[in-house]
């Protein structure tokens, strides 16, 4: 498997494997979560044109995984990672994650973050053994604080949540 930008005709696809391996979230009491939507073509259109949607893909070069990523802070925010579930367990998640953490090197940018469930195995258990660690209240910068507020908003924290750091 390879990685690289997402195409713009791609987007779509991107969708696909999001409501894909959203359906996992069931088996753990979590319906709303799979229900959720991805995000719609427009903002995905943004990634994709500030050259941080990267798709992992097949030997027929259709994409299986995918990583969207933005600047929070100074730090290279994942946004989203979703992995097929007809291709998990084949480490696309971690290696797309190792792509994302070279792109922010090469950017100058200190770390990565993000935000995910606490009690979901592929959530903060797995971007722990990825090198990450959970960031207290106080660790927390102002664009962590805005996001965690809007996730409250969406009803996000029915689930307990972590903002993670990877230092880089």
């Amino acid at each position: 498997m390879s990685i690289r930008v997402a195409t713009a005709e791609e987007l779509s696809l991107l969708q696909e494997i999001e409501r894909a391996a959203g359906e996992a979230f069931r088996g753990f009491g979590m319906g709303p979560v799979a229900d959720d939507e991805p995000y719609p073509l427009d903002v995905l259109a943004r990634f994709h044109a500030e050259g941080r949607a990267w798709v992992s893909v097949d030997e027929d070069d259709r994409p299986v995984a995918y990583l969207i990523a933005e600047e929070v802070d100074g730090n290279l925010h994942l946004e989203q990672v979703s992995v097929h579930p007809a291709a998990a367990r084949r480490r696309l998640g971690r290696a797309l994650i190792e792509h994302a953490a070279d792109h922010a090197k090469a950017a100058g940018m200190p770390a990565l973050t993000l935000i995910t469930f606490t009690r979901v195995p592929w959530n903060a258990p797995y971007y722990e053994r990825c090198g990450f660690w959970g960031l207290d209240d106080a660790e927390l910068t102002p664009g962590l604080r805005a996001r965690r507020r809007r996730e409250a908003e969406l009803g996000l924290d029915r689930w307990p949540r972590v903002c993670m750091r990877r230092d880089l």
